[in-house]
């Protein structure tokens, strides 16, 4: 049976002086959790999305957490496990300090896919990602029995008018046919944000896991 082990991911963009100096995201009286609340939401949302919006078993920040003079974080990396049935860590690192990055690296039990611009693509109008099934090396370790394929993706719209328009789809649904608001989109977000507080509580208590 497929099973998802690992999961790697990472947002990091070059900032310059004037946006580590005076941008809302590095403001403690604007957005105290920095690169946690921003960059991070991103990561932690794809590692969720991977094993299927289940909440982790336990929330670990790594050591390695750079802040300003503020307090506020400019670097971070934290690991998220899920237990059984199905084991998985999931690391995540985002920077507000490193080369701009935006990839997803998910590896199974059978295969693996790699995406480097999961956030904000490349093309707004279609995206690729790697996809490896069933790779082993060749005799004498020379070489692999498959390359990877090369998934593309087309969109219509850029992600902001399909958000819109998924918005839009919404309240008309509640609108005209007598609909429930409905709960994917607010359970999506709960979960995301649960995840980025328990890393942070992770943080305020030395890098111990937090149970979630």
């Amino acid at each position: 049976m497929f099973c998802i082990l690992k999961i790697h991911s990472t947002s990091t963009m070059h900032t310059t002086k004037e946006f580590l100096e005076n941008n809302i995201r590095v403001k403690p009286e604007l957005d105290a959790l920095g690169a946690l609340g921003d960059l991070a939401w991103y990561c932690i949302g794809a590692s969720l999305w991977a094993k299927g919006y289940k909440l982790p078993t336990n929330v670990t920040a790594l050591p390695d957490v750079t802040r300003n003079a503020s307090g506020v974080i400019l670097s971070i990396t934290a690991s998220l496990q899920w237990d059984k049935p199905n084991q998985t860590v999931a690391n995540i690192h985002c920077s507000f300090l490193s080369h701009t990055s935006m990839d997803l690296a998910i590896c199974g039990s059978n295969g693996s896919m790699h995406l480097r611009d999961f956030i904000i693509p490349y093309n707004e109008t279609s995206a690729k990602f790697d996809f490896t099934f069933g790779a082993k090396f060749v005799d004498l370790h020379i070489g692999w029995n498959v390359r990877p394929e090369e998934v593309h993706v087309a969109n219509n719209l850029p992600q902001e008018a399909l958000m819109v328009q998924e918005f839009a789809r919404l309240v008309a649904s509640i609108r005209d046919c007598g609909s429930h608001p409905s709960i994917k989109w607010p359970e999506i977000s709960r979960k995301t944000q649960v995840v980025v507080d328990a890393v942070k509580k992770s943080l305020e208590l030395g890098c111990k896991p937090v149970a979630l």
